[in-house]
């Protein structure tokens, strides 16, 4: 009934009134105003959102620039930073406001860096006890599955696509607090793919990628290729039927091409190899087509099986804003019928935002809210949701995969032989 109203509805300040009286309506809705604190890694951030998913304040502060300079994110520097930065991140965040504003803080306490979910949690713990508020303890990754509800009306239950530096996995969002894992991957996610290749590559020596992540130089240096089939690569896993994901062998293929071409044209340490644009654009096709099979695997199980019966896709996490992967997940949705949905780039990074609309979430649906401080743990791993591999794996669906048209390079010769051997022709 709300989405019918929006349409008529022109000014943003008038749907949002028009949203409060709708959803206050409901037997279950509950307005708050939750503060988010998230250091699950590198980033120290923190936001203020209200039941609306209004913005009220916010602050990041990147440790990005400091862990490029060491190849890579060490845990006792990005948590020497995190202390270093966490009370002013809040007090940023809050500006006009005080924690006597707040219902409750909303913390990051799995999965992630020990070393740095210990500080954003005990700063949690600190604030709120000195103001008595209750904590609401967040899965990082549960928190990226559903931020785009801050932004659209999306319902449960939707297949999700989690993919960043350090996670790569489907699931089925149920509700607040269910989750159905579908795949995940063995080794590698394919954001840290991208991060050591383009080190290994010496992107960074080349001026305009001096100050860009990783995946950022990946995707700008594929965008320049002059011969993206220069480099053919074959899918991994293609004999394997179910929605696991693998980018270590990839990553020692490519590997294996950048010393090659070193050693061909005999470079000094410091110089990028001559076709370093066209191996980018090579690797990032192949992660395209990776993921996009074990979507679409993930999709047919989830039709036989009468899960993510609403036909969305959310997609987010870092390399989600990626958007060479968005149009190969956009050509597969088109053609299982699908709605493809990613929220906004800063969104799909890591931030307080997203900790706090989770805060907002579980306050709705009066769940994991408490003032037992001392039951509040961190985890360095922790699963998401019910594991369905298994029974994905059983399920053994063959696929017949959907093409990327205009954007994928032509199989190989072994993509070929692996997809016959697989029933997959």
């Amino acid at each position: 009934m709300l989405r019918s109203y929006k349409c008529i509805v022109n000014s943003p300040a008038a749907r949002n009134a028009l949203s409060y009286v709708v959803r206050s309506l409901h037997k279950d809705f509950r307005p708050c105003t939750i503060l988010g604190i998230e250091t699950s890694c590198d980033d120290t951030g923190c936001a203020i959102v209200d039941h609306e998913g209004t913005i009220l304040g916010e602050a990041l502060q990147s440790q990005e620039h400091i862990h490029l300079q060491h190849g890579g994110i060490i845990p006792p520097i990005a948590e020497e930073h995190h202390r270093k930065n966490i009370a002013s991140v809040v007090e940023r965040a809050l500006g006009k406001y005080s924690l006597n504003d707040i219902d409750a803080i909303a913390v990051t306490t799995q999965p992630g860096l020990p070393l740095s979910l210990q500080i954003g949690t005990k700063y949690a713990k600190h604030i709120a006890r000195k103001h008595q508020k209750p904590l609401i303890p967040i899965h990082h990754m549960e928190a990226h599955a559903l931020t785009i509800r801050m932004r659209k009306e999306i319902q449960f239950p939707f297949l999700v696509l989690l993919i960043s530096g350090g996670h790569c996995l489907l699931a089925v969002a149920k509700s607040v607090r269910e989750f159905f894992l579908l795949g995940q991957s063995i080794d590698d996610a394919p954001g840290e793919a991208f991060d050591k290749l383009a080190r290994r590559m010496k992107l960074r020596n080349l001026p305009e990628f001096s100050s860009m992540s990783g995946g950022q130089a990946m995707e700008v240096s594929a965008s320049r290729a002059t011969d993206p089939l220069q480099h053919r690569m074959s899918a991994p896993m293609l004999q394997y039927k179910d929605c696991n994901f693998s980018f270590a062998g990839l990553k020692n293929v490519v590997q294996r091409k950048i010393m090659k071409e070193e050693k061909e044209f005999d470079l000094a340490p410091d110089e990028v190899i001559p076709n370093a644009y066209n191996l980018a654009a090579a690797l990032q096709v192949t992660i395209t087509r990776h993921l996009c099979h074990r979507v679409q695997r993930a999709m047919e199980f989830c039709k036989l099986h009468g899960l993510a019966t609403n036909n969305q896709l959310v997609v987010s996490g870092g390399v989600a804003c990626n958007n060479f992967i968005n149009r190969g997940l956009q050509i597969v949705c088109t053609e299982l019928g699908y709605t493809l949905h990613r929220p906004e780039p800063k969104l799909c990074t890591d931030n307080g935002i997203m900790i706090a609309w989770n805060g907002v979430e579980k306050w709705q649906t009066n769940c994991d809210i408490t003032t037992d401080y001392e039951s509040i743990h961190i985890r360095k791993s922790s699963p998401l949701g019910v594991n369905l591999i298994p029974q994905v794996q059983a399920a053994n669906i063959s696929c017949k995969w959907v093409r990327l048209k205009g954007i994928e390079v032509p199989q190989t010769p072994e993509d070929i032989e692996l997809a016959k051997m697989a029933g997959r022709t």
